[in-house]
């Protein structure tokens, strides 16, 4: 019972205190300053005094009101209307939007989703139609048209290696006749996050072992593709190796020599500096950077990932680069997911699937706003010379978002230097930018807690303006000031030579100068604290 009866008694008093913190504390002439606006800026700044003294409420209050009387001087003299200001808050807006466009649960998914393809590595085959980027609509059709023609012919029984070999517009499927290159017949290997393009990827571990997927698009055209495995990564390895780069039988008996060598325990190291012809890592003993699979060349990465303990080394061996002995040096596995999520965070961030996020952010948006497309003035997206109409006739609202509305002028601003994409793309590109603009605009709105880093800036860089004006320029310039100061205060210092303490009697002038502003600022306002809330607040720092 008694427990019951706290917990009452501690929710009444949040609630009521709840209530308080939007009680008004201090009204500066209009205006007003709540209990939790000075309650935000105290608790901060808690953490860098260290004495009780200054924790005090009241001389905290004190110094808020001489900040905020700095801060009101600063927007009377119009501080920011400075092209430099303005210039500095847009770029800091932009920082500080930055987080606002990222959909935090849809990058936890996506670190989910990377993590399982790290784990799990796909063996796929895959045939290409290049399309260009910015192909129009009929174009884009003619291509999936004949992909799935493509598609129809594996369905219904011809193998896909021949067909990737007849058809595939990825060059890496045919033979090379000028430089003999064995083509692959479409044929990837083994590959895992983050080593294909995403939407490649993505399409790869939606297709079963043994299927056909439905053509999609990347930025290089149109692809369907074959699934052929899926296993558990090998996790990374790292070798040394040593490299005889020539392929003939000369070759293969100088890597022979080599490897009796290495029976008679010599060292792989040494060997590796005499006689390997791979200058990248000969001087290192032979010595490679870690790899997973798909990464080295088949042969390679089979005898790598088939030694079993350190120190172990293969038998001669031969790729289309010569003749090697490889060593293990150390095994990777694969870090457990709590290990490796803050890696794959950063790797995603730095990616192109933050695109993804962006795009879940504006799909949300979408959702939430009222946008409505004008189909009579998007009419002059079917003109030719659409960048040339006369700026008088674009003033109808093509595109509105809530309560703004957008003319066809802006749009074609926002077209003018983009020629490389059809205009129905860039229409959509611009809508997109529109939701976002609309967002960042009434973000202030939404977010208290953006709206308050904002202001604080924003007084700030305004406060450090207004000190530097009448404060600091005039304690380095005003010679005369400073030397009356100096003569009037003299029995402050130990010595009558300025120059010998010029440093500290400027300080000294400065608070001296700053003491007086903050006296006038004073006088010329109306300063009003409610007592009570201050009793009251006082009160709650005392039972902290």
């Amino acid at each position: 019972m008694r427990k019951i009866l706290t917990l009452f008694i501690l929710s009444c008093s949040l609630s009521v205190f709840s209530q308080q913190n939007s009680k008004t504390l201090l009204t500066i002439d209009n205006d007003k300053t709540t209990v939790a606006e000075f309650k935000r800026v105290y608790e901060k700044n808690l953490d860098a005094i260290d004495n009780e003294e200054s924790k005090n409420v009241t001389n905290n209050l004190e110094l808020f009101i001489n900040y905020k009387l700095k801060v009101k001087e600063a927007y009377s003299i119009k501080l920011d209307t400075l092209p430099s200001y303005k210039r500095e808050i847009e770029t800091y807006k932009n920082q500080l939007f930055a987080p606002y466009m990222q959909d935090t649960t849809f990058i936890k998914s996506l670190v989910k989703e990377a993590y399982f393809r790290t784990k799990n590595e796909i063996k796929a085959k895959h045939i290409l139609i290049r399309m260009p980027r910015d192909a129009a609509p009929k174009d884009t059709l003619v291509a999936y048209n004949k992909i799935m023609k493509i598609r129809d012919r594996i369905i219904k029984g011809e193998g896909f290696e021949k067909v990737a070999v007849e058809v595939s517009e990825d060059k890496s499927a045919q033979d090379d006749p000028k430089t003999r290159r064995k083509g692959n017949k479409g044929n990837l290997g083994y590959f895992s996050a983050f080593k294909m393009v995403y939407p490649f990827e993505k399409a790869a571990y939606s297709t079963k072992v043994g299927e056909i997927s439905m053509p999609f698009k990347t930025s290089f055209g149109y692809h369907i593709i074959k699934v052929d495995d899926l296993r558990t990564t090998k996790g990374e390895v790292e070798v040394a190796h040593i490299l005889v780069s020539d392929t003939t039988s000369k070759g293969k008996d100088k890597i022979n020599e080599v490897f009796d060598k290495l029976k008679k325990n010599e060292k792989f190291e040494d060997l590796a500096k005499v006689y390997s012809n791979d200058l990248g890592s000969k001087e290192k003993g032979g010595k490679l950077m870690k790899f997973g699979s798909g990464v080295m060349v088949k042969p390679f990465e089979k005898a790598a990932f088939s030694l079993e303990k350190e120190g172990e080394y293969s038998k001669p061996f031969k790729t289309r680069f010569g003749w090697h002995i490889v060593k293990l040096l150390k095994k990777h596995p694969l870090k457990p997911f709590l290990e490796l999520e803050k890696e794959l965070t950063n790797k995603i961030k730095k990616s192109s699937r933050m695109q993804l996020s962006e795009k879940a952010v504006i799909n949300k948006l979408k959702k939430k706003y009222v946008i409505l497309e004008n189909e009579k003035s998007k009419e002059i997206l079917n003109q030719k010379n659409l960048r040339a109409i006369p700026k008088d006739s674009l003033q109808n609202t093509i595109l509105s978002i809530n309560d703004k509305n957008i003319t066809q002028e802006k749009f074609i601003n926002y077209i003018r230097n983009r020629r490389h994409l059809p205009v129905f793309l860039l229409f959509d590109m611009f809508k997109d930018a529109e939701i976002l603009a609309y967002y960042k605009e009434n973000l202030a709105n939404t977010e208290p807690e953006y709206a308050y880093t904002l202001k604080e800036y924003q007084d700030g860089l305004l406060l450090f303006e207004l000190m530097q004006q009448k404060i600091w320029n005039k304690s380095s310039k005003d010679s005369i000031g400073l030397n009356h100061y100096f003569e009037t205060h003299q029995s402050n210092y130990k010595t009558k030579e300025l120059k010998r303490i010029k440093g500290e009697v400027m300080n000294d002038y400065q608070n001296f100068l700053e003491k007086n502003w903050i006296a006038d600022l004073r006088r010329k306002s109306k300063i009003k604290i409610n007592k009570r809330q201050l009793k009251k607040l006082i009160k709650f720092y005392e039972k902290k």
